[in-house]
């Protein structure tokens, strides 16, 4: 393992660095929800500066997020002998498990157990917590379309379950907007030309973990910030200019061939394990 910078590594986290502006506690919340989401999990100090720093993000800026997600609830940290460790909450798991899914699955979902929720003028407050569920998307302020089972209190809302759906070009627009179009694509062209050298992980002990974190942090930041702004529905509902799914793929294949590193008790970075 060495701390020398390579040139593809470089250059990978410049295609990589998000155009808008960094929040640096939205990015540990990318690095902890893909290398440390399981109970026990934990990353000491110099490796989380280590994954962050390339970056272009300063120690300091680090410390500062650190602070503001155990504030939040997110982070909790530690002192382990001379270090400090730092791991999600209950709450930080939670809430990192709950969006793991549509983050890697690897196909957007099935066109099944659909149906539709219609409110009464006056009664659209009934709407309101469901379409914060991950399973409903509003369609407008007083119908939202979802799937799965149907709420335990729906018997007040106007139910058409598995409709025979047809999707207005509005209604795509209405659930892709064009700044999401945009963002996508960005990224779509960003991870088409990523190049990674063929032999990467020839030799696994070679290999700077550090590094290899770095860059699925930087993947699944920027992904995480594209598919978790639209609602998970089938194709039917994509415009014909949407992207999402030549980049999930891209997305899915690089993580691949950047495996995800193994984290030991004294949370630091090693090779995973043989599979």
């Amino acid at each position: 393992m060495t701390d020398k910078q390579p040139s593809w590594f470089s250059t990978a986290v410049t295609a990589l660095a998000d155009p808008q502006n960094q929040r640096v506690w939205s990015i540990i919340v990318s690095l902890f929800g893909d290398l440390a989401q399981r109970d026990g999990d934990q990353i000491n100090g110099s490796t989380l500066t280590r994954i962050i720093t390339p970056m272009g993000i300063k120690p300091e800026a680090i410390r500062v997020a650190l602070h503001r997600l155990r504030k939040d609830g997110w982070i909790d940290s530690t002192r382990s002998g001379r270090a400090s460790v730092h791991f999600l909450t209950q709450m930080g798991r939670s809430q990192s498990a709950a969006v793991t899914p549509r983050i890697y699955a690897a196909s957007t979902v099935p066109l099944v157990d659909w149906h539709i929720l219609i409110a009464g003028d006056g009664q659209t407050s009934a709407l309101d917590a469901l379409a914060q569920q991950p399973n409903y998307v509003g369609v407008n302020r007083s119908t939202i379309l979802g799937h799965g089972s149907l709420p335990r209190d729906h018997h007040d809302l106007l139910v058409v379950k598995d409709p025979d759906l047809s999707v207005p070009n509005w209604l795509c627009e209405h659930l892709f907007p064009e700044d999401l179009k945009l963002t996508c694509a960005r990224l779509d062209s960003t991870l088409a030309g990523l190049k990674l050298p063929n032999a990467l992980l020839a030799e696994a002990n070679a290999v700077d973990w550090a590094q290899i974190a770095t860059l699925r942090t930087m993947i699944v930041h920027r992904w995480r910030r594209v598919v978790l702004r639209h609602p998970d529905l089938p194709s039917r509902f994509h415009p014909d200019d949407w992207v999402g799914e030549s980049c999930r793929h891209r997305v899915a294949a690089l993580l691949h061939n950047l495996p995800r590193p193994h984290l030991n008790q004294a949370g630091e970075l090693l090779a995973p394990p043989l599979p």
